[in-house]
Parts: structure tokens; sequence; C-alpha cells
């Protein structure tokens, strides 16, 4: 973030005093005419904001922070999408600000169209929560009605301030914690292409098998859902002869479960599974899937914090940020001789 350009920036920038910067910004005499201009245009020029601006900006706030959502992360996603929307709903109360929902839908995503919060002057910034097109996000980095910040979101190829959690090294220590149970043929259940969270853990996944001098196989690499993102609700026509599957989340590792228990197949008896995140919907089954758990509370408060102190003008660390988790033992994987 830009740094604040005070008196004394443009004092030494004209080569005046701060005095003689005071009096022509505040309208005082002493100061020529000809250098009064001359300042006032190299303050617009430094980006100066009075402190009279900047009160007069801040009584004009809303109190309000929107929330948008891709609509493709309904269904369980917005389970899990929805525990971390709560989180960041409570951290914004927390801070004295309220949280507003919008759903975006694929076609205003694919039209390039400005979320309605961004249009109604109801909010003072925008977080976008869950994975977003690139083209949509440079959309978004170049307009400047609303600061904005990213939640669970990366493209690497555009600059965006983000919170995202470690599933690269979350899939990593998942993965070296199989091989270290005696398991070698390990599978990776994912579209790998579908986020760039998937493509993250399946990239800690690869390096975990290179570093350990295990060879990858394509066949090895299973998607979980098709190009739409709709969840196959039976992943075991593939992997045939695995040893053990790293999932990229704990929903896909469930289904994957029951689908090998469907063809008579123990976990963790016959084949080891791990999920990623630490979260099933309610009525599931959490205490059986070894996973790396997501800090979601963790990541909207670090969310949350930055925005606010960009809607301020204050210093806040931008780019991307990363939040650790753990890996969480519980009873899906057994070692193998």
């Amino acid at each position: 973030m830009a740094k604040k350009v005070t008196l004394a920036d443009i004092a030494a920038r004209a080569g005046v005093s701060s005095v003689a910067v005071y009096k022509a910004l505040a309208d005082k005499p002493g100061v020529s005419d000809a250098l009064r201009g001359q300042i006032r245009e190299l303050a617009a020029q430094m980006g100066y904001v009075s402190a009279a601006a900047r009160k007069a900006e801040a009584d004009a706030r809303t109190g309000n922070i929107g929330i948008v959502v891709p609509e493709q992360y309904y269904g369980y996603s917005l389970s899990f999408y929805g525990q971390l929307h709560e989180k960041v709903v409570k951290a914004l109360y927390r801070s004295d600000y309220f949280g507003m929902l919008e759903v975006l839908t694929p076609e205003g995503e694919k039209n390039l169209s400005l979320p309605r919060l961004m249009q109604d002057g109801k909010v003072d910034g925008i977080i976008f929560l869950g994975q977003i097109g690139e083209a949509y996000i440079g959309f978004l980095a170049s307009q400047e009605q609303l600061p904005i910040f990213f939640l669970d979101t990366c493209v690497p190829l555009a600059s965006l301030d983000t919170v995202i959690s470690d599933g690269y090294y979350g899939t990593y220590l998942l993965t070296d914690y199989l091989i270290r149970q005696g398991h070698r043929r390990i599978g990776f259940v994912g579209r790998v292409d579908a986020t760039s969270s998937i493509a993250d853990r399946y990239w800690g996944y690869r390096r975990a098998l290179r570093e350990n001098r295990i060879a990858f196989e394509p066949s090895w690499e299973i998607p979980d859902r098709d190009e739409k993102g709709n969840l196959f609700q039976d992943i075991s026509g593939q992997g045939e002869g695995m040893e053990a599957f790293v999932c990229n989340c704990d929903f896909t590792a469930d289904i994957l479960i029951r689908s090998l228990e469907a063809k008579g197949l123990r976990v963790p008896e016959d084949i080891s599974v791990v999920g990623v995140d630490d979260f099933l919907p309610q009525g599931m089954d959490n205490d059986r899937i070894t996973t790396y758990r997501v800090d979601m509370e963790r990541m909207a408060e670090l969310c949350v914090r930055s925005l606010i102190r960009k809607i301020n003008g204050k210093k806040y660390t931008g780019g991307i940020q990363i939040v650790s988790g753990e890996i969480v033992y519980k009873k899906s994987v057994a070692k193998r001789n």
C-alpha cells in the first residue's frame, strides 16, 4: 500500500517549508498566488488527502462490508463456505462492521458485471469468498470504486490482496505421512484445474512423491467432479491397485470411502484415505477421516482486519497471505507392511 502523503513530503518535493505548504493548502495568507498554485498542483499529483477530507470520508462510511460468493459454491461447498462466511461475519461484528451477502452468478462473472453491492453505495468494501476466474479478478482489480479483498482465492498471474490456506504444504505433509506408514501407490482425488486451492493441494502431493523417489503415474490423478463442478457420487471406478488416496477435501474423501466400502473394501484395513479441511456437513462422521485442518477462523480474521485497514487508508499486508493449519490424526489410515 502507498505511504500516506504528508505536508513534509510535499515541502521536500517543492523545496519550501512545511509551514508554507500548510498555508497554501489551507488558503492562509503568507504565500504568493503562484506558489500556492504550484503547491496545490503538486499535492494533487502526489495524492495528498487533507485531514478534513479524511474526516468527511470517514463520516460517510456505511459500517457495512459486502461478502460476494460465486453461485457455484452452493450445494456442498456452501456448507464449507457457509462456515467460512459465518466466521467472516463474526470477525466483522467484532470490528463494528456488518456483513452483507451477495451471490455472484455465472452470467455476472462471464459478462464482467460488477456486484450490485459495489454499485449501490451500501458498503465500504468487499470480500470475495471462493475461487473466481482470472478474467473477472482482473476486471475487479481495475475498478477503483471500493477497496476489495479476496478470501480462499488465488490466481498466479493476477495481482490481488488475498488470504488463503496452506493447502500445498498440508497435502505435502499428508502424503509424506502416508509414505512413512508404508504406502507407495498413492492416488490424488480431485479435479486439479477446478480451483487454485485444489491445484495447490495436488502439487503438494506431487512434491512429497518426488522427494520420496516415488514415480507418479498419470492414472493416479482421479477427478472428483465434472467440468461444471458437480461432485461425482461414486469415485471407485478409477484408481485400481491403489494403496492409499489423498483427497482434495474431506467431503470427497467421504464419498470415496463410501464408494470403496460399497465394493467390499475396508478403510483403513485395505486402503488408507486422507482429506483436507477437517470439515464435513452436520450429520456426517467428522471423527473418521485423517485430515489437514484449515484454520478458517484465522483466515477470516486476517482478511477482515486487512480490509478494514485498507478502507481506512492505513498500512496493511497486501498480496498473498498464507495461513497454516495442522494434521488431525483420526481413523482412516493404517500402517502397511
